[in-house]
Parts: structure tokens; sequence; C-alpha cells
């Protein structure tokens, strides 16, 4: 149909502007303003009718005048006078009116036909065409909608149709993003951000064109903005969508178009998303359940367009719940392309698997870099959901406990799916497909057996029924018969009739799980069985080859066969290669044997091995770490030797794969003998507690062993705890709290000769005067740890040392001599070939730098110091040298710069390990802010920053509180030096 538009015959309305009437060129007088309010609510109702009520609180509200109906009698009356010879147009019905208005006669529509083709060809590939019609469709906007018509109705109208023109500006700036026109949007969007700041989408659109026009700093200040914003004035913080945007800028997400000149440097050492594959390998010969493998699969996938999928499978320990999970979740793989993610949430052992660590786990795999993962189960799975927005990926929670344990790691939108099984029905899981998974059928149970042993008839069916249909028994006693080939099934039929109470238990619900697992376990020759009794004996999520090793004090390849008999027989795990763990009621039964078949001094000594072997491992990574710092000649001797490893990064791999485990160890050996080694596997592990991931636990570590070290008087243990402890506190920024510590530790130094107690006792004492602005204290204290350090050769300390006095010759005013000893520090790092200690050489340096005004020299080392420690995997580190380089541009006069590497910082720092840092990078942000002229944001950052000093009763706080006058306004912009 041609448009009215361009008919001389027909009209042509509009409402998308002035409310008018046109023939052809020629505008007709639609009257007063009420009268073309009547006309636009007639044309808004689409040709249907209105009652003359609702016309009249249309045009004036809840109160018309008393002659209300007359008038609107009148007004009709001249609008059809104005639209002959088409006043036919105008019908009436029997208690209100309808305007009937040609489909191509209204501006409304039309703008709407052209939307939807637009949405039609950019479906079909074709966005070129997809622009310009919605440039056509944007052209009929020609000022403000409904402008000069009074009335609620129209009010309300306005906003509407004012939303829907965003809407389209939105979408038609998306295309020309993903034509490359970001430099040309740059600017729309710059002023449609000002007129309306606090819309999302909007800021969306420019952070992608300001990072694809190679301007990575003014996207982060972008999202910044409108983070405080929103806190501000709304309460709350920016949607999942926007967050996670901010995320994939900081990580440069290599799915974001590569931005001009090439893409930025990472930050925060992050890494596109990954493809994660985690599921355990389909079981072979898996048998049988074919209605309920066919039931599952209908109802996970395809899942578009329905929600998140959710199916749960219940059912006793050992019928077969992870078997068919795993083999329904290798059926509907190929509608999930983007990833499998698999867990076993221990839900039926005395430490179910944390949600807060498994989500950290899952956010790895599918490529958040340590550096971006918060602390906090509710921060971690908000990302979770925001990294799987848009995705189609399955999880399978294998073991859950309950559905607390559950629900954190559900994905939150459509496509994904998730597969959970549980010993419990999880009836408080909204909208998921539960079900019950009882013991095989007979048929299928013989036709499971036969198709592992080859073994049928009678014999058969008789071992069947002895492990009560359930598939585990039946698993365990079928890989018996396999085994040994001089056995038949009637041999295995005879064995298992010499277990009269056991063949009980097999049918006595959650005994029949144990006397499962004692079948397999009775017939394990006598290595296999010790073995399986002490590598529970760990307190672990699972356990590696080389710690299994140790637990039996055999070498590595006779444990490896030993372990791989064990998974053979199902009574043990391999999730990765050289990886091993147990179910978790398995690994409960296998406690219980120990605990019944192996003497008190046997575990004991199984355990001690183990924390030979990880604290001499842990040790060669230290050291490796630490060239020149003789730690490992005043460690508790150790008699089982530890891993030696090729290359650093090998090394950095093991620690940070096994910092569970570490930590679980040394909680398990607070007391006795182990009490020391405990003690030295914390210190030399000290670089858990740096990297931002598991800093929490590492604290809690240290303090049940001090707990235990004070209990024992153990003054060399308790001392060293001390230390490790001050570290943690001073980090932190609870200085008081460290200062404490510290004031102990000193005491501890004449009732116990212990080198790295007295040497780093002072260093750190020194640091934490230098903190609190007791500068001769702090020199002093210095002085004599550098004497310590030497005394025995620790020239790694030492370098550490001057880096520290260099700081304090700074604060006192002594700029020179400061750069010189933070020179002293980075050659002596240099000279003893530092690895992750480099980098502190030119943390320092760079401090020292920009205190002399050389903000660019400072740059450059704060610079190599960064790609160090993101190397390192030293997050908290990686986050203070961004705050510091943040200080050195605003110091060069480059305030966008310095908010855009503020805004780094901050991304990395969460939980409380972090506060005292990121109050620092929120200061600097406020004075980035304040110099470009964003003083309402500033203010934000500062009032945040001071709150957490305050609570922390940190030095920074005054300085901090005089940014914040009472009167509300922000000091001028050369105040805000840094």
């Amino acid at each position: 149909m041609a448009d009215a538009a361009g008919d001389e015959r027909q009209l042509w309305f509009t409402v998308l502007g002035a409310v008018a009437v046109r023939r052809g060129e020629q505008e007709l007088d639609a009257g007063s303003p009420r009268q073309r309010a009547l006309l636009a609510v007639l044309l808004l109702q689409g040709g249907r009718g209105i009652s003359a009520v609702e016309l009249i609180r249309a045009l004036w509200g809840e109160n018309p005048p008393p002659a209300a109906m007359d008038a609107l009698r009148e007004y009709v009356c001249r609008l059809r006078e104005v639209l002959a010879p088409d006043a036919d147009m105008l019908v009436s019905e029997s208690d209100g009116y309808a305007l009937r208005v040609d489909e191509g006669g209204l501006d409304l529509r039309r703008a709407e036909r052209l939307a939807s083709e637009a949405e039609q060809a950019r479906r079909t590939g074709d966005p070129a065409r997809a622009r310009e019609l919605l440039v056509r469709a944007l052209e009929l906007w020609t000022g403000e909608p409904l402008a000069g018509v009074p009335g609620p109705y129209a009010a309300t109208w306005r906003n509407r149709l004012e939303e829907r023109r965003l809407s389209l500006v939105e979408t038609r700036i998306a295309l020309d993003l993903e034509a490359g026109r970001h430099a040309e949007a740059v600017a729309e969007l710059t002023a449609l951000t000002a007129e309306h700041p606090l819309r999302e989408r909007l800021r969306e659109l420019l952070m992608l064109a300001l990072y694809r026009g190679n301007r990575r700093a003014e996207a982060l200040a972008a999202y910044a903005d409108i983070r405080r914003l929103l806190g501000k004035r709304e309460g709350v913080a920016p949607s999942a969508r926007l967050s996670e945007l901010h995320r994939r800028i900081l990580r440069t997400d290599p799915r974001l178009p590569v931005p001009e000149g090439g893409r930025p440097g990472p930050a925060g050492g992050g890494a596109a998303r990954g493809r994660p594959a985690q599921l355990p390998l389909d079981t072979p010969d898996f048998t049988g359940r074919a209605a309920l493998v066919e039931e599952l699969v209908v109802h996970l996938g395809p899942a578009q367009g329905r929600g998140v999928a959710l199916c749960a499978v219940g059912g006793t320990g050992g019928v077969g719940k992870t078997a068919l999970a795993v083999h329904v979740a290798h059926a509907v793989r190929p509608f999930f392309p983007d990833g499998q993610l698999y867990v076993d949430l221990q839900g039926c052992g005395p430490r179910p698997a944390d949600p807060e660590t498994v989500l950290g786990a899952f956010l790895r795999a599918l490529g958040v870099s340590d550096c971006a993962i918060p602390e906090g189960v509710g921060e971690r799975a908000a990302l979770y959901r925001s990294v799987l927005d848009g995705c189609r990926v399955l999880v399978l929670l294998d073991n859950a406990r309950d559905a607390a344990q559950v629900r954190p790691l559900l994905p939150g939108t459509d496509g994904c799916a998730a597969l959970i099984t549980s010993r419990n029905r999880l009836a408080h899981l909204p909208g998921t497909h539960v079900m019950a998974l009882d013991v095989m059928r007979t048929r299928e149970a013989l036709a499971l057996f036969t198709r592992i042993t080859g073994e049928g008839g009678e014999d058969a069916r008789a071992v069947v029924a002895a492990c009560g249909c359930l598939p585990l028994a039946i698993r365990i006693a079928a890989a018996r018969l396999v085994a040994r080939r001089a056995w038949t099934a009637a041999d295995l039929v005879r064995k298992l009739a010499d277990e009269h109470r056991r063949l009980q238990e097999l049918q006595a619900g959650d005994l029949g799980i144990k006397a499962t697992f004692e079948l397999g376990y009775g017939q394990l020759p006598a290595p296999q069985a010790r073995a399986f009794r002490l590598v529970a004996l760990p307190c672990g999520l699972d356990i590696s080859l080389g710690a299994a090793a140790a637990v039996l004090g055999l070498g590595t390849e006779e444990a490896r066969r030993t372990l791989e008999f064990l998974v053979d027989t199902s009574l043990l795990e391999s999730p990765a290669p050289d990886r091993y763990r147990y179910h978790d009621l398995v690994r409960l039964y296998a406690r219980a044997c120990a605990e019944r078949d192996e003497p008190p001094e046997r575990c004991a000594a199984a355990r001690s091995r183990l924390l030979d072997h990880y604290l001499a491992t842990a040790a060669r990574v230290y050291t490796m770490n630490r060239p020149g710092e003789p730690l490992l000649d005043h460690l508790e001797p150790t008699r089982y030797p530890g891993l030696a490893f090729d290359d650093r990064e090998s090394a950095l791999e093991w620690l940070y794969t096994e910092a569970g485990n570490l930590l679980a160890c040394a909680r398990a050996s607070a007391g006795g003998s182990m009490l020391r080694r405990a003690a030295d596997l914390l210190l030399v592990t000290k670089d858990l507690a740096d990297s931002g991931t598991g800093a929490r636990q590492y604290e809690q570590t240290v303090v049940r062993l001090l707990t235990a070290a004070l209990a024992a008087r153990d003054a060399r243990a308790e001392g060293r705890l001390r230390l490790l402890m001050i570290h943690l506190h001073v980090m932190a920024g609870r200085l008081a709290e460290a200062d404490r510590e510290a004031r102990a530790a000193m005491a501890l130094r004449r009732h116990c000769a212990d080198p790295v107690l007295s040497s780093h006792a002072l260093n750190e004492s020194g640091i934490i005067a230098g903190l609190q602005g007791r500068h001769d204290d702090a020199e002093a204290l210095l002085t004599q740890a550098l004497a310590a350090y030497r005394s025995y050769g620790n020239h790694n300390s030492a370098a550490s040392v001057l880096g520290n006095l260099a700081r304090t010759y700074q604060d006192t005013g002594r700029i020179t001599e400061g750069v010189d000893l933070a020179e002293q520090c980075l050659a002596l790092y240099r000279e003893i070939g530092a690895t992750v200690r480099l980098a502190t050489g030119h943390y320092e340096l760079g401090v020292a730098l920009k205190q002399a005004g050389r903000p660019e020299d400072a740059l450059r080392h704060l610079g190599r110091a960064v790609a160090i420690y993101q190397d390192s995997r030293q997050c908290l580190w990686e986050a203070m040298t961004y705050w510091r380089m943040a200080e050195a541009h605003l110091a060069a006069g480059r305030p966008a710069q310095a908010a855009g590497r503020a805004e780094e910082a901050l991304a990395i720092l969460h939980g409380p390990s972090g506060r005292w840092a990121r109050a620092n990078a929120l200061t600097v942000l406020g004075h980035a802010l304040r110099r470009t002229g964003h003083a309402d944001r500033a203010r934000v950052c500062w009032q945040e920053a001071l709150e957490t000093y305050e609570e922390l009763g940190s030095p920074e706080a005054p300085a901090v509180r005089r940014l914040l006058p009472a009167d509300g306004t922000a000091p001028p912009a050369h105040d805000a030096d840094g």
C-alpha cells in the first residue's frame, strides 16, 4: 500500500512531533490544544473504540469540568469537519468513538513498520539495510511527541514514545558500531549520555565505542561515572550486563572487536571466556535406564526459549546417579556448544564443597582471571551469571548436599541448563524437574553385569541379586570377576554367599552402600588395601600422585600402579591424569577402615610424610621466587623429599593448584610434633595470601595454628605465625592489629634464638612504624633489620629493607637519598637473580621517582613491576601497582589515564584483604575525577575511601576528610595532586 504521506488524496496524521493532520502537502487546522488532544487519543488507540468516559478522563484527568461531555461532543463534531470528505473515519460507537485510519496514514504506524522490517533485515544478515530502515523510522520523529497536547493521557504516551525513539536510536548506533563507525558514534553518544545519564544501554554503547576507538581508559571512566551516579541517585549497582562489559574491557576480551591501533595490553591478567569441557568420561558400558535417559534429554535440551532448564536426580548412594547424569550430559552436549562445567559437591561428606570455592573454579574455567574473581559467594555468583549471559552452557552438579549449596551455582539465563545429583530430593529448587532414581530392574542389572564380564545365566542372576541390583555393587563385583580370569560367575556367587550379613546390608538402604564398599575392600590385595585406607587420611578434596606417594611412602611409579588398581575397582576416581579423589562416602568408609585396621602410629607417619612432602616442595617454590633468601636453612627438617621443578611456571602452577590441599594439611597438623612444620608450610606459601584468591582461607589457617602454638607454648612456631599475622594485617590496612602482633613478635625474640623471627620482626615493625608516621622509629628498626639480614646472608630480604628505608627517607623529605636507596634495592635484586621480588625493586623505585617529580620514569618502572606481578599471579600487588601508576599519571597531568589505572586497581581489589588498597585507589580516582570536572563522582570516591580508612583506623583518614568539607563542596582541582 502506498503511504498516505505521499498521496495527495489521503490524510496523513502525525503524533511523533506536533499532533497534526495533512492532506498531501496541506496542513489542516486540527483545532485547539484540547481538540488535538482528542485527536491524539483516538489515533493512539489504533482504530479501537474508546468510551466517552475514558476520553474525558484522558483529556481532563480525574476531575473533569461539569461540561466535559458537551465539550467532548463539540470536539468530535469539529474533527469531523476537519476530516471531511473523510469524516466517516471518525465513527460513533455505542458508548464512545473510534478513528479508523488507513495502515499507512499514521507516522507512528509507519515508524513501527520500518522498525519491524529493520529487525527482520538484521536477523537475515543485512545490517546495512537494517540501518537504512531505522534511519527512515527515526526521521518520522520531528520533535517532542504530542507536542503542546495537554492531559494525563498525552503525558503518559509522550514518555512512551520518547522511550521508543531512544530504543531505536540505540539499535541504530549498535549497527554503526558493528560497521566500525565507532569514531562518529562517540560524539553522539556523549551528548545522549549527558541528556540521559542513567540510561545503561547508552552507557554500554559509549563504552564500546570508546574501547573500539582505542580509548580504553575513557571507556572505564564511563563505567565509573554511571556506577557512581546509580549508587548516588538510585541506590543500585549497574546491571549485570554493563558490569560484565566493564570486566571484559578490563580483561581485553578477544571477543570484543579489536580497537584501532591494535589491542591494548591486558589488565588484571585477564583472559578470554573459556569453553570448558569438564564432563567426566561417559561410562562405555552404560546399560539400561533408557526411559529415564529419554526423559532427562527431553527436559534438558534444546533449552532455548524456556529459561534455564533444571533437572535433579535423587537417590541413595551407589544407585548410579552420577553414571546416569554423565551419560545424559554427553547425550545433550550438542545443545550446549559454549561448554560444559562439572563439579563433585561432596554433599555426603563432613566437608561439602563450599559454593564460593566452586564458583571460583567455574569462573577460572570460563576464562576469568584469578585477579578478576571477587571474594564472597554473592559477588562470585553474580559474576558467574554475567559471564554465562548469552551462552549455552550445561552445568553438571554432582552429589549435592541440599538446595542451599546448589542455588549459587545455577545459571541465570535462557539457553543454559543444570543437571544435579543428590541423595536428597531437591524440592526447594522451583522449576526443577525432579527424578527419584531407584535400583536397577533385574533385567537391566543382569544386562550390565553380562556386558562387563561376558557371563550370563543363573549364576550371573544370583550375583546381581546378591548385589541388590545396586549399580555400584554390580560394577565392583563384575570388576573382580574380570580381573581374575580363573574365576567364573559361579565362583563369585560362592564368595558372596559367605557374607550373609553383608548381603542383608546390601538391601538395607544406606547400610547397603557400606556393604558394597566392604565387598570391594575385602578383596583387595594387602598393598592396595593399605593404600585405600591411608590415601583417605588427608583432608583435601583430592590428592595428587606425588602427595599420595608421600602418604604411602612409595615411589611414584609404584604409587601410580597401586592407585590405578583402586581406580579400576571403582574405589577411587581419577578426575585428571595423576590426580585422585574418593567418592565422599567411600572416603568415609576408607577412613573407618584406617581407624580399624591401621595402628595409630602408622596413620600419624602417613600424615607426617604428607606434611614433609608439601613443606619441602613449597620451600623450593619459595626459593625459586626469592633467590638470595636462605630460608631453607632455617626451616624444620623434613625426612620425605618434595618435588623438583624444571621451571618457575610449573612451580607456580603446582603452588596454586595445590593451595586448598596445602592449607588443609596445615590445619590438620596444628598439634604435636607437626606444629612447627605446619607453621613453616604457611611461611613458605605466603604468596597465597597476596594472590587475591584464597586469602581468607589462608588467614583462617594462620589463626588456627597460632592458637595451637599458644596452647603448646611453642615460642618458635608462635613467632613465625605472628610474622604472618603482621603481614596479613599490614596488607589489609589493619595497622593497630599489626602493631600489637609486632610488639608480641619483638618480645618473643628474647626467648627464641630464631634468626628468621629476629630479623623479620624488626623489618615488619619498621614498616608499621613508617605507615603510622613514626619515622624515627621506622628508620632505627629498619636499619637494625638490614644488619640482621646481612648477618646471616639473607640478601633478598636485605634488598626489601632498602626499599622500605627508601620510603622512610622520602617521607622525611630526603627525596634524593630515597631514590638512591630504591636504586640500590633494585640493583641488589638484579644481582641475586630475583624473579617475583624483582617486581618489588621496580615498584619501590617507581614510587621513589614519582616522589622525586619524575613521573615518566616512575611509570616505566611501575609498568615492569605490574608485568611481573601478573606473571606471578600476585593480584594484590598488581592492584597496588596500578594505584601507584594512577598517582604517577596524575602527577604528569593526565587525569583520564589516572582514572583508568585506578579503575583497574578497583576491579581487582575485593574482600577484606584488599580494603586498604581499595581505599587508596578510590582516593587517587577521586583526584583524577575532580580534575576532569566530575566533582560529584570525586566526592563519592573520597567518602567511600574515608569510611574504609576510619573503620581500619588508618592514618590516611584525616587527609581524605579534609577533601570533604562540611558544605559539600569539593576542593579546587589544583589541590588534588594525588
